[in-house]
């Protein structure tokens, strides 16, 4: 469980520190959401149940495909590296991309090589596994894996605080930037709504906290199809 000095740290940052303003992968989706809940209901809205790893593998989420056009040649971890780029890359033959800028939200850094970048699953896979995606069939796997559709689902970021963070919930790890954590909650819970997945009880009660630190914060998500 992070820290209750963390907690402190934070809401004490948070009363100074406005919502972060979206980014270039926010504008991946232009439609309105289907639901906006303040994050307070959005947390409740969350199903409670007890996580479970069992027979969990990484290749069971098949990734990454040919990505929303797959003549480009470019798969879906160029495509949202592509989205997200402040300063877009040059494309090479074979979708390899040179140059461009990107901000990593998570640690408040400019990069400036896609080579540097990881593209996150907002929701780990590993934790979408253990939340119910181990009852899901391989080609709805896939599909959380390579979500394009939803512009929170999968963030370019720097590779170190990806490797950090791994497959960790909000209760064992958050952005190492305080100012983007409300950011994050949201987009952490609207990923769980969006797939219906659910969250276990230390999850939740971290979540209940980060809720609490964040008021006015908005959740808004497109239920997967």
């Amino acid at each position: 469980m992070i820290k209750n000095l963390r907690w402190a740290a934070l809401a004490v940052a948070l009363l100074v520190v406005p919502f972060a303003a979206p980014t270039p992968a926010q504008a991946r989706d232009r439609s309105a959401p289907a639901f906006a809940l303040s994050v307070t209901a959005a947390v409740h809205a969350l199903p409670l149940a007890a996580e479970a790893r069992d027979g969990y593998q990484r290749t069971s989420f098949k990734h990454w495909n040919a990505g929303k056009n797959p003549t480009d040649g470019c798969n879906t971890r160029a495509e949202v590296l592509l989205a997200e780029a402040v300063d877009p890359p040059q494309v090479l033959p074979g979708c390899k991309l040179s140059g461009g800028r990107w901000w990593s939200y998570y640690d408040g850094k400019w990069i400036t090589a896609a080579s540097a970048l990881d593209v996150d699953h907002m929701v780990p896979l590993a934790e979408a596994w253990d939340s119910g995606a181990s009852q899901w069939t391989a080609e709805r796997r896939e599909a959380y894996a390579n979500d394009l559709d939803a512009p929170t689902s999968l963030v370019a970021v720097s590779a170190a605080t990806n490797r950090s963070k791994a497959d960790q919930d909000p209760a064992e790890w958050l952005p190492p930037s305080v100012d983007v954590m409300c950011r994050y909650a949201s987009e952490w819970i609207g990923t769980k709504l969006r797939w219906g997945l659910t969250a276990d009880a230390v999850e939740l009660e971290a979540l209940d906290q980060l809720a609490e630190a964040c008021p006015g914060t908005t959740v808004s998500y497109r239920p997967a199809p």
